[in-house]
């Protein structure tokens, strides 16, 4: 991939992040805003302290104006990194091209970066966590997820040199068995946290940790739907006009 085509699929990668944070940024609005204030109507209730001091932004602050800053600057940068693993990935894990590829490499990110983590480590509405365990349980949180994406390229790795002796299929099922096995090991050896209080509404938490999901949900799908279709474009374009062979960096004059 030369410098031009990387710099161009950059670009286009932190536009797909930006469109699909938009998409994301209505799922959490719209689903995961209501159980936040459902949790916090609980917290308020079930307080001992009158006071509850200063509050430096407004609840009406968070969930608009903070909440789509925080969406949309994560989705930029999300972009930017997936398309750059993008370039690594294109023509690297099989003949794929550029839409398969930014579809499998949306669905491996979603699987590694946030579903096996999340089955591990839920997210958590307010008032259902210790704010004195808040350092472990975000410390143990990003283990997983280094954990996860190592042992998922590990698992690729394997899946493709056992491809030649047992064949695709076979090396696909005993890499994902292997996958599988290793999460299951890590799950059980990780420490767990249940510090949701007993009397907590099921429900509420329930539809909070599946907004949470179906907002990673959205962005990784919309970012791999729409770039790859810029992607395969902008490589389509850059085929048709002749451009360096790969490896060889373009210059503009």
């Amino acid at each position: 991939m030369n410098t031009v085509s990387v710099r161009s699929l950059l670009v286009r990668g932190m536009l797909a992040g930006l469109v699909a944070g938009c998409a994301a940024l209505l799922v959490a609005y719209f689903l995961g805003e209501p159980s936040v204030d459902a949790a916090i109507g609980y917290e308020e209730a079930h307080s001992h302290h009158d006071d509850h001091g200063v509050e430096l932004v407004g609840r009406a602050l968070q969930s608009t104006a903070g909440l789509a800053t925080g969406v949309l600057v994560y989705g930029v940068a999300f972009g930017g990194i997936a398309a750059l693993a993008f370039c690594v990935a294109l023509g690297r894990i099989g003949r794929f091209g550029p839409r398969a590829t930014a579809a499998l490499l949306s669905l491996g990110g979603l699987l590694t970066v946030y579903v096996v983590p999340f089955l591990k480590y839920p997210a958590n509405p307010p008032a259902t966590s210790d704010p004195d365990t808040i350092g472990q349980r975000t410390a143990l949180f990003f283990l997983m997820i280094a954990l996860s994406v190592l042992l998922g390229l590990a698992a690729m790795i394997l899946g493709r040199r056992l491809a030649p002796r047992l064949g695709a299929w076979w090396a696909t099922v005993a890499a994902v068995a292997a996958f599988v096995l290793a999460v299951g090991l890590a799950y059980a050896f990780l420490p767990s946290y249940d510090e949701v209080p007993g009397d907590f509404p099921a429900t509420v938490l329930w539809r909070f940790r599946l907004s949470a999901l179906a907002v990673q949900c959205v962005l990784w799908t919309g970012f791999g739907l729409l770039f790859g279709h810029l992607a395969e474009r902008r490589l389509a374009r850059r085929a048709g006009s002749g451009s360096p062979a790969h490896g060889v960096a373009e210059t503009t004059p």
